[in-house]
């Protein structure tokens, strides 16, 4: 694992067959602490790059690379985590499992994943994908039948697109960003997923309430620039 200059920034970084010693270090350090395992989506090797962006109680990833599944498994459940994960497919066909199911993301499509469950999504040069990893009681404080959508294929174009901007932005901006702007930032970001999930009139006029998305981009953006010319 090697810790980008920002605290709460980590890259992830392999290439090779996925055994050997080396391999089963990098494994332990790289992906023990988020209870998943990892091999080849295709092919012997693992060939693969992966982001992950503490802000607050959620983690942002963006994986990338030519070869690699993520899994967790029966084995892994045992760590007790019950998050739920937003996969939103960039690019391609990304083929995400859930408890013995399998759903197919195009573009601009997202599933909600519970990690309570077995599971597994891999990516290649083609098919590529983000994450969202939330606390579950957060996503549910806003929008209380969320897990009613677990496992569904879900596509809101202008809730969808105002994620995939606000993830890109607070994966590489919200780590530079004090405590309450940290907080914030997670809190805004659970509220979009709330939304595009569908919450009731009450819950959705709350997350409106703490801001608009355009104008939270805005802010953050100044925030995050600020934050580094202080640096």
């Amino acid at each position: 694992m090697d810790a980008a200059k920002t605290p709460g920034i980590f890259v992830h970084q392999y290439t090779g067959l996925p055994q050997g010693a080396a391999f089963e270090r990098w494994r332990e350090r790289a992906f023990g602490p988020c209870g998943l395992d990892i091999g080849p989506s295709h092919g012997e090797s693992i060939d693969c790059r992966l982001q992950i962006s503490v802000v607050d109680n959620i983690a942002l990833a963006i994986p990338e690379g030519a070869s690699a599944q993520y899994s967790r498994t029966q084995s892994h459940l045992a760590d007790g985590s019950d998050d739920l994960v937003l996969i939103a497919g960039r690019a391609g066909l990304v083929r995400v499992g859930q408890n013995g199911h399998t759903v197919e993301l195009a573009p601009a499509q997202m599933v909600l994943v519970d990690m309570s469950v077995t599971g597994t999504v891999g990516h290649t040069d083609d098919d590529r994908f983000t994450t969202i990893r939330m606390p579950r009681r957060a996503l549910l404080d806003i929008n209380p039948r969320a897990e009613d959508k677990l496992s569904r294929v879900l596509s809101d174009g202008a809730v969808a697109e105002t994620i995939f901007r606000y993830h890109a932005l607070a994966a590489n901006h919200a780590p530079h960003l004090d405590a309450v702007g940290q907080r914030l930032t997670a809190q805004h970001m659970v509220d979009l997923v709330g939304l595009l999930l569908g919450t009731d009139a009450e819950h959705a006029s709350l997350a409106r309430g703490r801001g608009h998305a355009a104008a939270r981009l805005d802010l953050m953006r100044a925030d995050a620039m600020a934050a580094l010319g202080r640096n």
